[in-house]
């Protein structure tokens, strides 16, 4: 008898050290830390780290997509006051300011209760678990999902296109899902799906494989979409961008063939691209100055 006891007594140790090490729920951070969050998962526990130093980037800093800028900026005005707003799907050119918009919203209204909280495409199956977290929260959340792009099959698809619109349950009122991806339909599109296609009464019905594509993006309710700047388009942004690092005038218009040049062999007139020239034209003035004030010296 004393033997079993023992051996109860041990299997019962061993299963509570085995419990230990089993991924439990995820428990909720300290909220006032910071206004934005990441979601990670490590050695199968998942949490949400603080971002001590979010990009600070201004929406007066995006040039040029003044038109995106200012759909987005309404709806999320719209679901910070409780009203109604949608998710949304922002697509198109890559470097044109998709992912820079949504910190820019966060710099702009976490004073009002904005948060935002990344997910990496391959943790959108804690989604639900995310949402379970914050709902009940005075604070408004945007899941900001960078670069989303899906191969056919994925969980991630499928976790993402049921939170959206396909669960039981709806989403936290307290919840948004802001994407960006520079595919339009978050999936890879082949020249023969076209063949797919049928046509009845006239009209032109998309394939199976259209379709099931489609679907996922089109629970977003709000598509933004953004093109490839123009070559005076990306100049304006240079411009802007050195201007803000404290160049004269001057120096900004002589700055115009370089910055042409700078982009040609990136190969894209691309917001991103402008930043990279500014940050690079500003510095190299920087060290003339510096040198030039040692040569006085």
């Amino acid at each position: 008898m004393t033997e079993l006891s023992d051996l109860m007594s041990r299997a019962e140790r061993l299963l509570e050290r085995f419990e230990a090490l089993l991924p439990g729920p995820a428990t909720a951070p300290d909220w006032g830390a910071a206004v934005a969050f990441r979601w990670q998962r490590r050695h199968g526990r998942a949490m949400l780290k603080p971002v001590r130093s979010p990009h600070r980037i201004r929406l007066a800093d995006l040039q040029d997509v003044d038109d995106q800028k200012e759909r987005i900026d309404r709806n999320t005005q719209q679901f910070l006051a409780g009203r109604r707003a949608n998710n949304v799907l922002l697509t198109g050119a890559r470097g044109t300011g998709k992912s820079s918009l949504i910190k820019a919203l966060l710099a702009e209204y976490s004073d009002r209760g904005l948060r935002v909280i990344e997910v990496d495409k391959t943790d959108l199956v804690d989604l639900p678990e995310i949402v379970e977290l914050v709902e009940g929260r005075p604070e408004r959340f945007i899941l900001f999902c960078d670069d989303l792009s899906f191969e056919e099959g994925e969980d991630a698809y499928k976790a993402l296109k049921s939170v959206l619109d396909g669960s039981v349950s709806a989403m936290a009122d307290n919840v948004l899902i802001y994407a960006t991806s520079n595919r339009r339909h978050l999936m890879p599109e082949y020249h023969d799906e076209n063949l797919q296609a049928r046509h009845i009464d006239g009209e032109i019905h998309p394939g199976e494989a259209t379709e099931e594509k489609i679907s996922l993006s089109e629970r977003f309710g709000l598509w933004i979409s953004f093109y490839p700047f123009s070559q005076n388009e990306y100049l304006d942004i240079v411009a802007h961008w050195l201007a803000s690092f404290g160049l004269p005038q001057a120096r900004i218009d002589a700055a115009r063939q370089e910055a042409l040049q700078w982009a040609l062999m990136r190969g894209s007139r691309s917001g991103r691209v402008a930043w990279q020239f500014a940050r690079d034209y500003a510095g190299q003035i920087g060290e003339i100055a510096q040198h030039g004030e040692g040569a006085e010296r």
